[in-house]
């Protein structure tokens, strides 16, 4: 760390409970779980919107709120997500939406006066045949992945937005990139969710329907690495209290899995007795993403979660929340 990023993190996060702290998209995945971690640490002073109570990509309505409310950290958690399908469906949402939220929250906190900002990515802003695993010098050497360049676009955009203030208004701005990730709170779609979601839907659908089989897009073959929000929301505080720096941390479980193995376990853990069946005529995305995470480790972090007990925390989520 050098000197100019030591002088910018002089505040300690967790030394005030009371600060104000505004988590944006705190109903999502990723919010919610930062939410649930502030509030378990003893946190009395979180701000939360619902997108009815302030739409995040009005410029003047987020200019207003911040003018009002003077959070002194921001975490941008707020995004519009989703899987292959729905980037291939929707990609002026998803450049549009994630622009318009990140430049409107990032400007804003630092214009009220905003000791800190967190900005939370996706690892999808990696070249498609990046190095694997994936170190975060990777970006911006190759082209994306296609099928969700427009959220990867947005969100490159987004890291960028902060290091661009931070060189300039010497402000507290940093990215955090989180490898795929799952728990409750999840958007369980039929078409507009991520695969491990989506897997646990239709595992549980043909469970209650008593069918004889699920049928999988693609081969099964890629490998993916996955991080329970949870482990999310603790590496979130993690670089909140000890990071200060230009470049964006990867935030990985540093273990891969096949998306074959993953459906195997997903079977397992919901209970369905039929076959599982690839259809290997559908895309199979990106074959191998592995994040490396090992800066992050080097500063004294390390996920908690194994794959096997944050499925099991998820399926028993889905069956108490998820409408039947």
């Amino acid at each position: 760390m050098g000197s100019q990023d030591a002088a910018l993190s002089s505040s300690s996060f967790l030394d005030d409970k009371s600060a104000k702290v505004f988590v944006s998209g705190h109903r999502g995945l990723v919010g919610s779980a930062i939410v649930r971690k502030l509030t378990e640490l003893g946190f009395t002073n979180l701000i939360l919107r619902s997108h009815a109570e302030l739409d995040l990509t009005r410029q003047s309505d987020v200019e207003a709120f911040f003018a009002s409310t003077k959070p002194e950290y921001v975490i941008v958690a707020a995004a519009k997500v989703g899987g292959i399908h729905a980037n291939n469906t929707y990609p002026a949402d998803f450049i549009a939406i994630n622009l318009q939220i990140q430049t409107n929250v990032i400007d804003s906190a630092y214009r009220n006066g905003a000791k800190k900002l967190l900005f939370l990515g996706s690892s999808c802003i990696y070249p498609k045949f990046a190095p694997q695993p994936i170190p975060e010098d990777a970006l911006l050497t190759g082209p994306l992945e296609p099928t969700n360049e427009w959220y990867a676009i947005a969100k490159i955009a987004g890291i960028k937005m902060c290091q661009a203030y931070r060189i300039q208004h010497k402000w507290d701005a940093i990215s955090g990139m989180p490898t795929n990730l799952y728990g409750p709170n999840d958007n369980f779609h039929p078409e507009n969710s991520h695969v491990l979601p989506a897997l646990m839907r239709r595992f549980h659908e043909a469970k209650v329907n008593g069918a004889k089989e699920v049928v999988v897009w693609g081969t099964g073959s890629p490998l993916r690495e996955f991080l329970h929000v949870d482990d999310l929301a603790d590496a979130v505080v993690f670089m909140m209290e000890k990071y200060s720096g230009l470049e964006h941390l990867n935030v990985g479980s540093g273990k891969e899995v096949t998306i074959k193995e993953l459906a195997e376990s997903m079977k397992e853990v919901v209970g369905f007795e039929g076959d599982l069946v690839w259809d290997s005529t559908k895309p199979d995305g990106t074959p191998r993403k592995l994040m490396d995470s090992s800066k992050l480790a080097a500063l004294g972090w390390t996920p908690k979660v194994s794959l096997k007990d944050g499925l099991v925390d998820t399926y028993k989520w889905y069956l108490e929340n998820v409408k039947q």
